[in-house]
């Protein structure tokens, strides 16, 4: 435009008309149909570095660690000026902008944690971060050799790749404060978790327990089993925050019909569904600002 800034009314208009048309489809529908539209717009979607990684899938599974490094990021990448914009536009749609915001909760929480703790400085908190990826928040959390004493992690990941960047920002952080930091690699996946009975002998347990990405690509009877044993990790007291994208995502259509990005959606109730049999003291549910993103908090 005349200010110099991209506009993308355009698209966002083809987008919008793109909801309205698919939106009664079946799920069947929405993979054929998804299918025949990169098809034609293949060329357009490689150009994009972000959008390329999405459709080619290099670890084979959507949303690994280069994928959140790059929302994270959120830049205009590409070898073309019109690759940039293309590679911009999907980075700054509530989707995106929606797993950047889950990232500052998980500061805020353990911050919360830390200044209303009643444990001695010895007896640090012991946190779980299932389906951690490369762990970026462990750059906002642990800024200052204090902080490297209140709290123990374990972050689990069932991606070798991922546990390694989460391992780097680890060591990267212990060396800049001069401290060395607790922390345990678990390369386990969601079917080992299920198929280990008394999993808190093989792992210990937890005062807070995180997942912010996993659930969105969990059926609901595996979700509820999943929820089950992380409850069981528990110590009494505890807490956990299980993150999952909102029925409502306006990013939707666009990610599984461009990024072919597909996700299990809930809603509140069919989220607060998931916890049956589990015996919890407090639960509630909050979003993000976009109102995408899904927190569901449950108290032990």
């Amino acid at each position: 435009d005349d200010k110099g800034e991209v506009s993308y009314g355009a698209l966002e208009e083809n987008i919008k008309k793109l909801d309205a048309i698919v939106k009664d489809f079946s799920r069947e529908e929405h993979e054929r149909h998804g299918f025949y539209l990169r098809k034609q717009f293949w060329n357009i979607i490689m150009c994009s570095p972000f959008m390329a990684r999405t459709n080619l899938k290099p670890r084979g599974y959507s949303g690994d660690s280069i994928m959140m490094q790059m929302i994270y990021e959120n830049e205009y990448d590409g070898d073309t000026t019109f690759a940039k914009i293309i590679n911009k536009h999907p980075l700054s749609h509530p989707g995106a902008e929606a797993v950047r915001n889950r990232r500052k909760l998980i500061f805020k929480k353990l911050s919360e944690i830390q200044f209303h703790s009643n444990n001695h400085p010895k007896q640090p908190h012991k946190i779980l971060s299932l389906a951690c990826g490369p762990a970026f928040e462990m750059k906002d959390l642990l800024l200052s050799p204090e902080d490297c004493d209140m709290f123990h992690f374990t972050l689990l990941d069932q991606d070798k790749h991922a546990l390694f960047e989460a391992a780097k920002i680890v060591d990267q952080i212990g060396k800049s404060l001069d401290k060395k930091i607790g922390v345990n690699y678990l390369n386990e996946s969601v079917r080992t978790i299920l198929a280990t009975p008394q999993l808190e002998e093989k792992w210990g347990q937890f005062d807070f327990i995180y997942s912010l990405g996993l659930f969105d690509y969990l059926t609901p009877p595996v979700a509820t089993a999943v929820l089950k044993k992380l409850f069981g990790l528990l110590n009494p007291g505890g807490e956990m925050i299980i993150g999952n994208f909102h029925e409502s995502n306006p990013s939707r259509y666009y990610m599984e019909y461009w990024l072919d990005w597909v996700l299990y959606y809930r809603n509140e109730s069919e989220f607060t569904d998931l916890l049956i049999d589990i015996p919890y003291s407090e639960v509630d549910i909050t979003f993000d600002t976009t109102g995408v993103q899904m927190f569901l908090h449950v108290k032990k």
